[in-house]
């Protein structure tokens, strides 16, 4: 028999242990767990009033709040399936994501109601089941007369513990987050309770066992799996203080670390540059923190250091939507691993196979391959997609890397973006670390475009760093004995910024567009 033990236990055991201990502090109100989790049940005997029962999916389409985590423990306790969406995305982007989970209710902040409004119709939500949610943004709509208000729902409901309409158990689907598609439609990967947990365990053991004594600083944004998976009910599970924003300020960022003596820093390798660039970093005292996590496959070394001089040591780590935390740099190895992503996690076992999935011996270059509890259950309604993504409980992750003799993990590049220029192998990510490091150049991103001489050629989009120039022939003479000479790319485009998704990775999807719609015009 399954175990009945839903995420939703999270909260309400943290409410029972810790009730007046702050779990929050959203934009500088302080919420405890007892009052986080009957908003909690308040908003699930709000979604039980509108008729929504076990296996049912509601879509969230919000900025990061309070609600938000409501609507999310509500629906753990519930069984039904939480359904987080990117806010950055468009009316048929949403239309299709709403309409492909087949969503019988929808939770939305008044910054997106016109997104909404557009097509609301052709939606597969139930009339009487769009909710308005007030975000706090001056100036905004309010309620229109086809939404219901959020505030207004909950304030009547019960703060006794929901009764589900059926027993929740852990393997169940928890949630549906969608992956940025690069070509075609983006999939739904779903997220059972139990990976969840493990997710917590993994995590926990990433910051030292963090506790009730500490206090994070994230500014990731809710709907992505790292906002929610590795931030936000790690740090609840744990009993942490988490400091939350609606989004990311590089100025606050800094400045909440000293005001409320961060203990964990989480923040992505392209929100670290932004906030050394603010200088902020050199006004405030961060001698609290004794944990920063974050990074990216394509960290320069610079960032690295930067960080080092003001006494923060970052750990770089890996991890997808299908599978969350997946390794991680221990801290003592910052140095001596520089480029690489660490270790696999204690619930998680990660190797490096060929086509077949036997490992490859150490420094050979094949796909990053992983199983264990915390990868998914699969697509959601893609069953043949899933049976390739995730076979006899493997994981293939479509990353290509090499372990080297001590067992640490090092990303070459993702399969997709490899190119074959002059029948040699070309991984753009390499390219990238190594311009990374030039002091002109803020960002770089390297795609593999048709050539008519060598079958395939890089081209290299250059976003500079601010007031800074530079010149191609630099950027030539830069690469000289730091990447052989096939691996150059032949071809530049100087931008001003690059296109970033929400956890501020390239959007290297929108630059092939862009460069095929060149063609186009030509």
């Amino acid at each position: 028999m399954a175990v009945q033990w839903d995420v939703g236990y999270i909260i309400r055991k943290r409410a029972l242990k810790n009730a007046n201990k702050t779990a929050i502090i959203f934009e500088d109100e302080p919420v405890t767990y007892g009052a986080l989790n009957e908003g909690v049940n308040r908003c699930a005997h709000f979604l039980q009033k509108k008729g929504l029962k076990k296996g049912d999916r509601m879509v969230v389409l919000m900025l990061n709040c309070i609600e938000f985590l409501e609507a999310y423990f509500a629906a753990a306790k519930l069984g039904i399936i939480f359904v987080p969406l990117n806010w950055r995305l468009v009316g048929p982007e949403l239309e299709y994501q709403i309409n492909d989970c087949g969503a019988r209710l929808i939770l939305f902040h008044d910054s997106f109601l016109g997104s909404i409004d557009g097509i609301r119709t052709r939606l597969t939500v139930e009339e009487d089941k769009f909710i308005y949610c007030q975000s706090g943004n001056p100036g905004m709509p309010s309620c229109p007369d086809w939404a219901q208000d959020y505030a207004s729902g909950v304030a009547d409901r019960p703060v006794a513990e929901p009764t589900p309409d059926a027993p929740v158990e852990v393997e169940d689907p928890l949630a549906i987050v969608y992956t940025s598609g690069v070509t075609g439609f983006p999939k739904g990967a779903v997220l059972s309770h139990s990976q969840t947990y493990f997710k917590c365990f993994q995590t926990a053991m990433y910051t030292d066992g963090g506790g009730e004594n500490d206090v994070m600083v994230a500014q990731l944004p809710l709907f992505h799996s790292g906002g929610l998976f590795i931030v936000a009910t790690p740090a609840i599970f744990g009993g942490i203080t988490l400091i939350m924003r609606r989004g990311f300020d590089p100025n606050e960022f800094a400045e909440d670390i000293q005001r409320y003596r961060a203990t964990i820093v989480f923040a992505l390798t392209t929100m670290w540059r932004i906030i050394l660039e603010t200088g902020k970093l050199d006004q405030v005292d961060v001698s609290s923190v004794r944990s920063v996590m974050g990074g990216g496959e394509r960290t320069p070394m610079r960032l690295f250091d930067e960080l080092a001089k003001r006494g923060l040591y970052m750990q770089q780590g890996f991890g997808q939507t299908e599978c969350s935390a997946m390794t991680l740099l221990p801290k003592d190895d910052i140095q001596r691993k520089m480029g690489s992503i660490g270790k696999p996690g204690f619930f998680v076992h990660v190797w490096i196979g060929d086509r077949n999935g036997n490992e490859l011996p150490p420094g050979e270059i094949g796909e990053m391959l992983a199983k264990g509890p915390t990868v998914m259950s699969g697509y959601w309604n893609l069953p043949e997609i899933s049976k390739r993504t995730v076979t006899n409980g493997v994981l293939h992750t479509g990353d290509l890397g090499y372990m080297d003799e001590e067992g640490y993990l090092y990303i070459v590049d993702r399969a997709k973006d490899m190119y074959r220029s002059g029948g040699e192998n070309v991984y753009p990510a390499e390219v990238e670390k190594v311009l990374a490091q030039h002091p002109a150049i803020a960002n770089v991103a390297i795609i593999g475009v048709p050539d008519d001489k060598w079958g395939e050629t890089g081209m290299a989009f250059i976003q500079p760093m601010p007031g800074q120039k530079i010149t191609t022939e630099e950027i030539l003479e830069f690469l000289k004995g730091r990447a052989a000479k096939y691996k150059h790319p032949t071809r530049f485009e100087f931008v001003e910024e690059l296109p970033l998704t929400a956890t501020m990775k390239v959007k290297k999807s929108e630059l092939k567009e862009r460069y095929s719609a060149s063609l186009t015009a030509v």
